[in-house]
C-alpha cells in the first residue's frame, strides 16, 4: 500500500522530531535505528524509505535540530534575555528540547563530512543571530568576533554544567557565565 506524499511527509517530520530529540538526550552513538523507529512509531523500512541510512538521517536530524531551535528565538529578543534563557537551569536540565550545539559539539568532529558541514552551517547562523543583537557601534568585525565569544561562552557554559555532578557548581556555572556576559 503506497503512502501519500502528505503522509509521508508527515511521517519524515515525525521522524526527524524524534531523532533530534533522542540525540539531543543520548548522543548520537547512543541512539539506534530501533530507537528511532520505536520513538517516531515508524518501521525501519519506513525510516530507511525516507532517509535510506542513519548517517543520513543524523545529518538531516542535525540540520532539523538547528532548524527549529532557531525558530524559537524571537528576532526581537535582547541578547541578555537570549543570554538569560540560554543559561538557565531550565535549559541545562531539557538537553532534548535545547540547544543542538551544546548537546552534539562533543560527537560532531568523529561524523562524516556531510553532518560537520550541517553543523557547521548551524554555527555561522547563530554566530549571525548574536552579531545582529550586539551594540550597533561595533564595526562588523568587531560584532563577528564578540558573536564568536559569546556563542563560545554560552556553549560552552551549558556543556559543564550539564557535565559535573555537584547541583550547586553547575548552578554557580550559569550564574557566573550569565553575569560575565551580562557586562
Amino acid at each position: 500500500m503506497r503512502v501519500s506524499k502528505e503522509k509521508a511527509a508527515q511521517n519524515r517530520e515525525r521522524i526527524l522530531e524524534a531523532a533530534s530529540r533522542l540525540m539531543r538526550e543520548h548522543g548520537i552513538s547512543g541512539v539506534s535505528v530501533d530507537a528511532l523507529t520505536e520513538a517516531a512509531g515508524m518501521t525501519h523500512g519506513s525510516l530507511y524509505s525516507q532517509f535510506g541510512s542513519k548517517e543520513r538521517l543524523v545529518e538531516e536530524a542535525v540540520t532539523h535540530a538547528i532548524t527549529s531551535k532557531g525558530r524559537d528565538v524571537s528576532e526581537e529578543a535582547a541578547l541578555g534575555d537570549y543570554v538569560s534563557e540560554y543559561l538557565s537551569p531550565a535549559h541545562r536540565d531539557q538537553p532534548g528540547s535545547g540547544c543542538p550545539f551544546a548537546a552534539l559539539c562533543c560527537e560532531i568532529p568523529r561524523q562524516g563530512m556531510a553532518v560537520r558541514e550541517r553543523f557547521t552551517a548551524g554555527v555561522r547562523g547563530m554566530m549571525s543571530l548574536l552579531s545582529r543583537r550586539m551594540q550597533s557601534g561595533l564595526r562588523p568585525r568587531q560584532r563577528e568576533e564578540k558573536a564568536l565569544a559569546t556563542m563560545a561562552s554560552l556553549v560552552g557554559a551549558l556543556v559543564l554544567a550539564r557535565a559535573v555532578s555537584d547541583p550547586k557548581l553547575s548552578d554557580d556555572i550559569l550564574r557566573a557565565t550569565r553575569n560575565e556576559l551580562g557586562d
